[in-house]
């Protein structure tokens, strides 16, 4: 799968993935392709999210992306830890350049006019709307979409299980992001329990 609207269109959710220990990677991983999310987004965020990366990549069916990267040097690592997808949270053509360059799909963040016509002037298209709700939520977007009617969101940051069916009733977004699906302490039942609640959840 090598364009982002087809990874974002593969599910209503994308689980954003903080991963302390690459032993629970997999495991985590089966749970939630078993409950319908194959899109997972493993954050650069602590040190075992490579090879958190690595052990995903090994679950039949799972599409495995890295997020939370911010400069060149981790888009590096995570190339070579066998990443499908790139997630920024923001977007500057220092790190977008080379990633659009490699064809990797790419999802960066954005927050405003100028972030998107940023994107824009790149080639880009599909963007992640971030943080979502503390930056205006669901009105907000709707007035940032208005003007850029060809471009498609996936708004991440403060979404929960409530919430997502409304933003995912507005055409423009194609999914979320969401880390309710994994709340600390949950066994891999619950975990997929709750990924096949989510993967019920269906954009226009």
């Amino acid at each position: 799968m090598t364009d982002i609207a087809d990874i974002m269109r593969t599910s209503a959710v994308i689980p954003v993935l903080v991963i302390d220990d690459a032993a629970a990677a997999r495991p985590l991983a089966e749970a939630l392709v078993a409950g319908g999310l194959r899109v997972l987004e493993v954050t650069l965020r602590t040190p075992a999210a490579l090879d958190a990366i690595r052990a995903m990549k090994q679950v039949p069916g799972a599409i495995v992306g890295a997020g939370t990267v911010v400069n060149t040097d981790q888009f590096a690592e995570v190339m070579d830890a066998g990443a499908e997808f790139i997630v920024s949270p923001g977007l500057t053509e220092r790190l977008a350049e080379p990633i659009i360059a490699s064809g990797v799909p790419f999802l960066p963040g954005i927050a405003s006019a100028g972030d998107i016509m940023r994107g824009l002037d790149l080639g880009l298209t599909h963007f992640k709307f971030f943080p979502a709700e503390t930056s205006g939520g669901l009105k907000a977007l709707k007035a940032l979409a208005a003007p850029f009617h060809h471009c498609r969101f996936c708004p991440t940051g403060g979404i929960t299980e409530a919430t997502a069916p409304e933003w995912l009733g507005f055409a423009p977004v194609l999914c979320v992001g969401g880390s309710w699906v994994t709340p600390k302490g949950a066994s891999m039942a619950e975990v997929e329990t709750l990924a096949r609640g989510a993967s019920g959840l269906r954009s226009n």
